[in-house]
């Protein structure tokens, strides 16, 4: 701006000054005596009521509050913090407090917690069996010879009543003859009376009593009474239609009484046993209906019923044998297939749930981070219930509608342990008296947590993608802090550019965190100057 346009501006500002003063008094003459305070009241009274302003906070997140605007060492302003913004506020005593720029970092992200219906599937493999109570033998009582076979393979199908073999039994052809002469004997003494038509019917009896009882069927058995021949051979019949799974008789063969010669199994109706875990077996009931998928039929779904959970658990696999009936149209489900079960489990309503990813269970506990507001986490210690596959019941330490951290959580723990680890490592070794040919503290008491510490030292190592820095540095008076080497984190990355290991540095920095030590200012020293290398060649605790 020259001189000639700022002495015109000047005239201008006089000229309306003037006249607004003379204009202000002829209205205060006007008046004759009316007071202007009302006027300018209304004029300055501000339209929106202000907010009380509590105090300027570090631009960096730094612990550092000033009542009066002021800049930090980078030059930055202060940030004003009026009443009510509580994101600001520090955290208290049970919470984490994690800056926004980390926060985006870890990839925290937060979910509500929210009433719902926890529906659960029990998933279990499982395999075919057949149905026990539809296996039938096939065993004579007496002894004989197979004669002839009419079913003469295994797993043959055959109906109910089929033919399957003939024996020939020198047994059976006396008790058929001795059948047949009672029978007639009764017949030939029905007219007369006395003992010796009761004692012929008593023969009878026991004799066809002799014939049941070695499963001879009720028509041969009339065949028999009505023509009083004997037949040399008896026909053994299919008790049920299924299967053949077993057949030891050989045409020819002798067999003793009792000795299973087929085996006959219904398969119109099988068994899936599934295996489920321990864990689980609580929830299974039985009625409840069940899914079964098998291999050999991909996209098909069979339906069945729970009918029995079994009593005893299997030690090694620490599974508990469940049992499914399922129907079996088309004898598709072949005994010994593998089968994968699914048993739904019955909610019990409405409770307060949680996505499983936001429990960190340390075995001991369960603990889920409840977020308080921007970067503020409060772990809390909960009691769970049923788990559903993506969610869990809440039964204590959780409300519905509060904000849980359901990814990152592990970071943050982390975090949060590695903190407090450091924090607490840091206070014993700054608190810890000086050995013999370290410097003494300086007298006086340390600072309080956020004051500005400086020191002087020699770098030890860089890393630039952690943002921090080891520097060997000398005794701090402001802390009591023997010489040592230590690590500190740069408040920005561009502290740390043009650094190098063994360049000589004067620092500023502050407490961020208990034991977190951040440079706020680097300044490079001459080669001769810095008191970190003798300090740290006489310090014992090196390397902290």
């Amino acid at each position: 701006m020259n001189k000639g346009a700022g002495l015109t501006i000047g005239v201008i500002a006089f000229a309306v000054a003037a006249g607004g003063g003379y204009w202000l008094g002829g209205k205060g003459g006007a008046s004759h005596g009316e007071s202007a305070t009302p006027a300018a009241a209304t004029a300055t009274e501000p339209a929106k009521k202000e907010r009380k302003l509590l105090y300027y906070r570090n631009p960096m997140g730094l612990p550092d509050t000033s009542p009066t605007p002021k800049k930090d060492p980078m030059g930055m302003d202060y940030i004003a913090v009026y009443e009510g913004e509580a994101d600001d506020e520090p955290a208290s005593a049970n919470q984490i407090k994690i800056s926004t720029e980390k926060v985006q970092k870890l990839g925290v992200r937060t979910e509500a917690a929210q009433l719902r219906v926890l529906d659960k599937v029990v998933r279990a493999s499982g395999r075919i069996e057949p149905d026990e109570r539809r296996m039938y033998a096939i065993s004579p009582k007496f002894e004989g010879y197979v004669e002839r076979l009419h079913v003469n393979v295994t797993g043959q199908p055959v109906g109910k009543g089929q033919p399957l073999f003939e024996v020939y039994s020198p047994e059976l052809v006396s008790a058929q003859r001795e059948y047949a002469i009672a029978a007639q004997g009764v017949e030939s003494l029905k007219e007369a009376g006395g003992q010796a038509r009761d004692g012929m019917k008593q023969l009878a009896d026991s004799s066809l009593l002799r014939l049941k009882n070695w499963d001879i069927s009720e028509e041969q058995v009339k065949a028999l009474a009505k023509s009083g021949e004997t037949k040399r051979t008896m026909t053994f019949r299919s008790p049920v239609a299924g299967i053949v799974t077993e057949k030891k008789a050989i045409q020819g063969m002798r067999f003793m009484p009792g000795e299973a010669l087929y085996q006959v199994a219904d398969l119109s109706s099988v068994w899936v046993v599934a295996d489920v875990f321990e864990q689980d077996i609580g929830l299974v009931k039985s009625g409840a209906k069940a899914k079964v998928m098998i291999n050999a039929y991909p996209g098909k779904t069979f339906e069945g019923t729970i009918s029995y959970v079994y009593p005893t658990l299997n030690a090694q696999t620490r599974t508990v044998p469940v049992r499914v009936e399922l129907a079996n149209p088309g004898l598709l489900l072949k005994p010994a297939m593998f089968a994968q079960v699914e048993l739904p489990v019955g909610a019990k309503g409405q409770v307060v749930t949680v996505p499983t990813s936001a429990v960190i269970d340390s075995g001991a506990r369960q603990i889920v981070l409840i977020q308080q507001g921007e970067g503020r986490f409060e772990p809390r210690e909960v009691k769970l219930g049923a788990r559903s596959d993506n969610h869990v019941e809440v039964l204590e330490g959780v409300r519905e509608g509060e904000q849980v951290v359901v990814a990152a959580n592990f970071l943050i723990d982390a975090e949060s342990n590695l903190k407090a680890a450091v924090g607490g490592f840091g206070h014993a070794a700054h608190g810890a008296a000086p050995k013999e040919g370290q410097a003494a503290a300086a007298p006086g008491q340390p600072a309080a947590k956020g004051a500005s510490h400086q020191a002087e030292g020699t770098v030890d190592g860089i890393d630039a993608a952690a943002g921090t820095i080891s520097l060997n540095h000398g005794p701090v008076a402001s802390l009591k802090w023997p010489a040592m080497t230590m690590e500190f984190k740069a408040a920005n990355a561009s502290l740390l550019q043009g650094l190098k290991p063994g360049a000589k540095v004067a620092i500023e920095f502050v407490e961020r965190q208990p034991g977190e030590w951040v440079i706020t200012a680097v300044k490079p020293l001459p080669a001769s100057q810095g008191a970190g290398t003798p300090a740290a060649a006489a310090n014992p605790h090196a390397g902290h």
